[in-house]
């Protein structure tokens, strides 16, 4: 954990860090009464909120409105942790049901700011009921196609990080910030205080990123140019009018902002039109040896010789490939289970003319449940925004230690074999090094799928094979040939499309 606390940003200043002096109007709900000291006649209460409203100016624990971050309009709400704690209440889910029904009626993107201490105990159930009424308000905007991108401040705990936090598309977190579902008063006394830290969940997996403040907005501008609806600023997207200078709120109307439970959508889910397919890769040459040309000018001639350049240590991985692809990457950082793989890559890219490409990227290594679940996650959010995705196939296979197993390596795989199969936008894959079995065609795009000639793919290694066959390791390079395992075989078996060289 760090040791020094990131001093507290009011719910305007997280606002203005990104949109600027001038870029945010706000909008409010309509007006909800109360009873004397709320729902549960809670002695005191009132006399609470008015001293929070006089220390932070704030009606309530949220502000919510439309604003440009960048060049990207998009909807903004923001915690005001001085007002009772950040804590949400009866009339705080009114703005934030509010908040998720503009970006529905304007088809814009949502940015939560979050920090919160969870739900309201002087309202009671009424209190912790309101993070069902979130949990549906984003799921009709993520029927919608529409993104979500939560910020989490110090300190996120409780059902503002289990609902408008950890349930976004993707999470950013500022440095030193306290994260977690346990708040520090309620977690145990002998808790590791790293697990509940902006850095103790990205290791865990569950932060796309711990981004400092002043890089903040440059990188919130990239994900909503990434995420889409790809729709600038200046063009306003279908309602979103021009900022008020007055600094007014605007008033929201009653019927846009609470559908009733069961209700169909106000606005129904709308159907991307299939975005182009992302660009195949270029082939990258593999750095040769002072007086030794090349040999990626060339196809392997056999088995055995498409494996040895698949598996030659100086071939360009992925991290080169996508180098070269993108201007911009983005990367998503884990399953959202606790799991975490160094060897695959995944996010969403900006390349030189401004298109959004999402990635998924085998990087050589035997790939991990939690890498499955990644590429899954990513794949299944590309679908829904409308986002093309790119897949690079490096892998020996997919693990099969008993962790792997444990860890649910089966079902991690069935899951991206299934997204990919259920995807919608076109996925694009190139082979760049080693197609090692179900754990690299997991990831291969079923009439899309190019090589290179440094690559090959397989049914099994043939040592492997040959193991099984009871030959003789002099008999691999035998084996490797009778597999068809080399680019040109993979053309020819109508497996893959082209060879990219």
């Amino acid at each position: 954990m760090p040791d020094e606390t990131p001093a507290r940003m009011t719910a305007r200043e997280a606002v203005t860090l990104l949109t600027g002096p001038a870029g945010f109007t706000e909008h409010l709900p309509p007006p909800r009464e109360l009873p004397t000291d709320g729902p549960l006649g809670w002695a005191g209460y009132d006399a609470a909120r008015e001293r929070a409203r006089t220390r932070t100016g704030e009606e309530e624990s949220v502000v919510y409105g439309t604003g440009v971050v960048g060049d990207r309009a998009c909807v903004l709400l923001s915690f005001e942790f001085g007002f009772l704690g950040g804590s949400l209440g009866q009339r705080t889910g009114d703005r934030l049901e509010a908040a998720y029904a503009l970006a529905l009626t304007r088809r814009l993107p949502l940015l939560a700011l979050v920090a919160t201490g969870g739900s309201r105990m002087q309202e009671g159930m009424v209190a912790l009921t309101q993070l069902q009424r979130v949990a549906a308000a984003a799921t009709r905007l993520r029927a919608a196609g529409l993104p979500q991108i939560a910020v989490v401040r110090d300190p996120t705990t409780g059902g503002g990080w289990a609902t408008v936090g950890a349930g976004a598309d993707v999470v950013l977190a500022l440095p030193g910030a306290q994260v977690g579902f346990a708040g520090s008063r309620v977690r145990p006394a002998d808790a590791d205080p790293y697990a509940y830290s902006a850095e103790g969940q990205f290791a865990a997996g569950q932060v796309d990123a711990v981004v400092p403040a002043d890089e903040l907005a440059a990188t919130v501008t990239h994900w909503l140019r990434a995420l889409g609806p790809h729709v600038a600023a200046g063009a306003q997207p279908s309602g979103t009018g021009p900022h008020d200078p007055s600094g007014a709120p605007e008033a929201d109307a009653p019927e846009a902002d609470a559908p009733e439970a069961g209700a169909p959508d106000a606005a129904p889910p709308r159907p991307h039109d299939p975005p182009p397919a992302a660009p195949v890769p270029r082939a990258l040459p593999v750095p040769s040896a002072p007086a030794v040309p090349s040999a990626t000018a060339r196809l392997p001639e056999t088995g055995r010789e498409a494996v040895a350049r698949a598996r030659d240590a100086r071939r360009p991985r992925a991290e080169a490939y996508l180098a070269d692809y993108f201007a911009v990457r983005l990367p998503l950082h884990g399953d959202r289970c606790g799991g975490t793989d160094p060897g695959l890559l995944c996010g969403f890219g900006l390349r030189a003319d401004g298109s959004a490409v999402a990635y998924v990227a085998q990087c050589g290594t035997a790939t991990r449940p939690a890498g499955y679940r990644t590429a899954a996650r990513t794949i299944r959010l590309a679908d829904r925004l409308g986002v093309p995705v790119l897949t690079l196939v490096d892998t020996p296979g997919a693990a099969n230690d008993a962790e792997a197993e444990r860890a649910g390596a089966g079902a991690a795989i069935a899951e991206t074999f299934a997204a990919i199969a259920a995807a919608r936008v076109p996925v694009t894959t190139l082979v760049i090094g080693e197609g090692g079995s179900g754990g690299a065609l997991a990831l291969a795009a079923p009439g899309n799928t190019h090589v290179t000639a440094d690559s090959y793919f397989s049914v099994i290694a043939p040592e492997l094979a040959a193991a099984i066959l009871k030959r003789p390791p002099s008999e691999t390079g035998a084996t490797a040939d009778q597999l068809r395992l080399r680019p040109q075989d993979l053309v020819d078996l109508g497996f893959a499309r082209s060879i990219v060289g």
